[in-house]
């Protein structure tokens, strides 16, 4: 059984060379043919990846209709934004393909600015026209996984998740190696909200730590942003105890304090005092985070629900504010009890 990975950034290539290693046979799928050539040649992604040397199993091509031919299972991880279209992409080249059966996983952590959607509901919405003819499967992967340390095979674990778990369970099997576990779930919306909304909260960590506030405020911030995403989840029909798991505490946790977190990094970069224009101008990779804001300061308006550090995020990335006076609204808010506004 072999896998195409649609997106050759540094997640994606991580997935395709330990799934390759493990002994399926992968196809990379880059958008620039000349950066799929050079990737090609050097069997190593130098710019997203550096120094992890591909497998023989694994090919790359700058072609969506070469990387649907080859196999039935799609795990698609390019930027959140760009998923609506990849997905448009590889509709329109399973076409006239004869009927099948296909899983479509999504890798990318986000909600889309327009819609408000999660990435599977984009999944149904542009591969609903295929379903006269093949049997289609939706899922998505996420938990608390640095590209970097997945790649250099130190030990991870993760969540998959459908709507069925016997999808989950197949999948499971599938991506599971020596050192990527991978856990099944039925809960497809709470595993993705907590991927995405995650992102917020690490900017907001990260401007804790770029202005210097210390550990406690830290900590205040991850705990009570972990009380937002619950709160949004619930709304949105999640179970609950998703939140506690890899995809949503454990992913937060790790985006929130590690090193190797963009989302953090333009957080720490803000609360130096840099302007949000200047921070995504340097950077080679997406902050998933800073369009995610713009979705989850939304969904908050919609669900008509208190998302107080969401809100703090959104304004210092889209209206300006400054991050000191952002913390001093959250502090001095009207207190309140712990627990009594979980929903």
């Amino acid at each position: 059984m072999g896998i195409s990975i649609f997106g050759a950034g540094s997640w994606g290539t991580a997935l395709a060379v330990i799934l390759a290693k493990k002994g399926i046979d992968v196809t990379l799928w880059a958008r620039n043919e000349e950066f799929a050539f050079s990737v090609r040649e050097k069997h190593e992604n130098t710019v997203y990846l550096p120094g992890i040397i591909f497998p023989e199993n694994l090919y790359v091509t700058s072609s969506v209709a070469d990387a649907v031919s080859k196999n039935n299972i799609f795990l698609i991880v390019v930027p959140s934004h760009g998923l609506r279209a990849a997905s448009k992409d590889i509709a329109k080249a399973l076409f006239d393909f004869p009927e099948n059966q296909y899983y479509f996983v999504s890798a990318s952590k986000g909600i889309e600015n327009e819609t408000l959607c999660l990435m599977t509901d984009i999944f149904k919405e542009e591969f609903a026209f295929l379903k006269h003819k093949h049997n289609i499967n939706f899922a998505c992967l996420s938990g608390p996984s640095f590209a970097r340390e997945v790649a250099h095979v130190l030990p991870t674990a993760v969540v998959i998740a459908s709507e069925s778990l016997e999808t989950s369970g197949k999948l499971q099997e599938l991506f599971s190696t020596d050192t990527f576990r991978v856990y099944a779930s039925a809960d497809i919306t709470g595993v993705q909200l907590g991927g995405a909304l995650k992102n917020v909260i690490a900017i907001s960590s990260g401007i804790c730590d770029g202005i210097g506030l210390g550990t406690n405020a830290r900590a205040a911030l991850i705990t009570r942003g972990l009380y937002e995403i619950m709160r949004l989840g619930a709304k949105m029909g999640a179970n609950p105890h998703t939140f506690s798991g890899l995809a949503g505490l454990g992913d937060l946790v790790l985006t929130c304090t590690g090193e190797l977190s963009r989302n953090r990094s333009v957080g720490l970069k803000l609360g130096q005092g840099q302007k949000i224009s200047e921070i995504i101008s340097d950077m080679k990779m997406v902050a998933e985070g800073v369009k995610t804001s713009l979705s989850a300061y939304n969904l908050s308006k919609k669900y008509d629900i208190e998302m107080p550090i969401t809100e703090e995020v959104y304004n210092v990335l889209y209206n300006d504010k400054p991050a000191m006076q952002s913390v001093k609204d959250l502090m001095n808010r009207p207190l309140k009890q712990e627990a009594a506004d979980f929903i």
